[in-house]
Formats: C-alpha cells, structure tokens, sequence
C-alpha cells in the first residue's frame, strides 16, 4: 500500500490528534493490526466470511435502462446485495474478527443511518461479541427500521442526546466510551475517519470493493472504466471502489458530497466543496466549521452523509486533484432514488441516491463513449419509509 506514511499522514492529512490516555491503545492497534492483516490464516478466515457469510464478491451490473437514459454506460458495484444491505460488512467482519484475535471481548460502534451499526451487530452475533451501538437521537427516529434490527441481533442501541444528535454526536460518544475501556474494547469505526491506524484499516478492508471491480469490469468491457463515482460522508465505500485504481491516472475519480438545501445555505455536508482543513475525531482533514473553529451543524436527507468531516485520504485526494469532488442536493438525491426504482427495479439508499442524482443532472458533461462505475452502496429498505414521509406519501 502506497499511502499513509509511518505517522500516519496522507501528505498533510491524518495523523494522530488524540488524548494521551489513547494514544498507548492506538499504537497497540496499529502494531497487531500490521501483524495479524499480514497472516495467511487471517486473510483466509477474512476470506471465507466474505464470500460465505457476506455473500461476495457482489455484482458490477450493467444498467441498461439507465444507461439509455444517462446517454452512456454505466455500471452499479452491487454493494446493496451484500449480506445487512451495503458495504458495511466488508470493514465489520473484519475489524471484529481482528479484535477477537487481540483478545477483547466487548465491541463499541457509532452509526448514523444505521448500517453500520446493524453490520457491526450482525458480526458480532457470528463471532459471539458483546456489541453496544452509538446513535444520534436524530438518526434514530429516522432510521426506526436498523435501531429495531441492531437490537434483533443482540445489540444495545445508546441514544445520543448531545449536540445535532446525529453522527458527529455518536462519534465523540463512542470516543469517550473507548478512552474509559480500551483494555476490554474495541471500537469498530465505521468509515475512513478518525485517528491513525483507522483511516488505513477500514480502508483496506474496503478495498475489497475496487479490487472486485478491477477485475469485473476487464471482463465485462476489456478495459479500464473511464470514471468511478460515489457518494462520500465519512468516505469509505468511495475510498474502497478509488483506492485499487489510484495509480491507473486513466480512470478519474468522482465522490459525491450532500448538498443539503443548497451549499451557499448552512443545511448541507458538503466538507470538500464548502469546509476548510481542520482537526475532527483524532484527524487533521477538511471539516465544515466557523472562524473560531467550532463545527457547523450539518443537514443531509441521508443520515449517512450527515457529517462534518471527511476521511483524510479523501482530503488528500481533494489537494492532489486526483479527484473531484462535487455536490447533489436533496432534491438531486430524491431523483435518482426515484429514477434508478422506476428504470432498474432497483430501490437505492439515500447516500448512493446523491451519486446517482449528480449523474442525471449533469448527464452532459459525458461522452457517449464513456463507461462508468457506480459504487450503489447500499439498498433503500432503510429510507422508504422516510421518503414517503418527506414527500407526503405521495
């Protein structure tokens, strides 16, 4: 792996911005993290649970009908069908069974939409893990469906009442927890945020998803696709689908951030288009925050996009122009929830809706000749009941 450097920084971003109390945890993790990932017993384990328990490697799709509607081709990286419904389980199956091997037995977890959390109960229940869930107030309410599901697995759901009661308020809670626990607890992270090692390891367990579509797409269509777009929040599912093809300069990188009502508004999260670098949960990155430093309140449609941060290989990526960065609203997310229903039969969740949403309002830009990937994080069981409820039930 090219990048983060041995202090954890992807050219300025990253780092370790951490309490002193958990500074001893986070070298410990980054020191067994190397050793076991490296183990050929590990990687076939890891391997066994993703192909027999979390049902990989998931298709790369071609979507015909909105290829026609698009004007170019597209394929959707079916993250949706993997076991919990997103990408989720990749980083989760992995990060349990590493802290099974370490010895702890109790896992923490923040979560916004949900997924994350349901995928971190769901690899607990196999390996047999006390799991206790961080969740925004908030997020709960509007993800009723993966809090009922988290405490079917055998999790504890802790509502989180300070701040925005959203994402940001779950992380700095499970933070917390960890400092008071780390000799018993692992803390499942559940994107390419936070302090050193954390950006690497969800990461590389995401990576998965690009190291799929690689080899998927040379045999659907001989080549390279032209582009990858996804949605970024935190920036793990985009992280894994760019990271695999980051030397391969042909292919551009496109993440979508959520534009809220409208990025000149203060309702939206959209970090790289609007923030500034700043420090955030343990990394130095761009995070949407006032002169004095205090972070902004976010608003998305997604409870997922939700966040005023970004992972700092994103960042880095950002400063580098090795991608691009763009914005969708909700009301572009609405759409293409609607459109890739109606033309696929298939029912997105709301963070990979802004990706899809960007790509029919800017169809344009494309050639007819181009080819491009999709990451569909996840499926939209969890947000039908809260679109109906924004639109009316209509």
């Amino acid at each position: 792996m090219y990048l983060p450097d041995k202090k954890g920084k992807f050219g300025e971003f990253g780092g370790r911005f951490a309490p002193e109390t958990l500074i001893p945890p986070l070298e410990n993790l980054e020191k067994e993290y190397k050793e076991i990932y490296k183990d050929k017993k590990f990687q076939i384990e890891l391997s066994h649970l993703l192909s027999d328990y979390a049902g990989r490697p998931t298709p790369l799709y071609f979507a015909e009908n909105l290829s026609k509607f698009l004007g170019f081709k597209i394929y959707l990286k079916r993250e949706d069908l993997a076991h919990t419904g997103a990408h989720k389980i990749n980083n989760t199956l992995g990060q349990v069974l590493l802290a099974k091997k370490t010895g702890k037995k109790r896992i923490i977890a923040e979560t916004g939409a949900g997924q994350h959390g349901v995928a971190t109960a769901t690899a607990c229940a196999l390996l047999n893990m006390k799991c206790y869930v961080y969740m925004g107030k908030v997020d709960m309410e509007r993800q009723k469906l993966n809090v009922y599901r988290m405490k079917l697995l055998g999790a504890e759901v802790i509502p989180v009442e300070s701040g925005s009661m959203t994402l940001k308020d779950a992380i700095n809670e499970a933070m917390r927890d960890w400092i008071a626990n780390f000799k018993t607890t692992h803390y499942v992270i559940g994107s390419v945020v936070g302090p050193y090692p954390y950006p690497l390891i969800v990461r590389n367990f995401q990576s998965v998803i690009g190291n799929e579509t690689k080899k998927q797409i040379m045999k659907k269509e001989g080549k390279l696709p032209d582009y990858l777009v996804a949605c970024v929040g935190g920036g793990s599912n985009s992280i894994g689908l760019f990271h695999p093809f980051y030397k391969n300069k042909n292919v551009k990188f496109i993440g979508v951030e959520a534009g809220g009502r409208g990025i000149n508004t203060n309702k939206h999260a959209a970090t790289l288009c609007k923030g500034s670098k700043g420090i955030l949960h343990g990394s130095f990155t761009y995070i949407l925050q006032d002169k004095y430093g205090q972070i902004h309140p976010t608003h998305s449609v997604s409870a997922g996009l939700d966040y005023p941060g970004v992972g700092p290989e994103h960042s880095f990526y950002e400063e580098t122009g090795r991608a691009e960065y763009v914005y969708a609203t909700d009301r572009d997310a609405l759409n293409g929830f609607h459109k890739l229903s109606e033309l696929e039969g298939i029912i997105p969740a709301l963070e990979p809706s802004h990706a899809i949403g960007y790509l029919i309002k800017n169809r344009k830009k494309f050639k007819k000749t181009d080819v491009v990937v999709l990451c569909l994080s996840g499926r939209g069981d969890k947000d039908v009941v809260e679109v109906a409820k924004i639109e009316g039930m209509k």
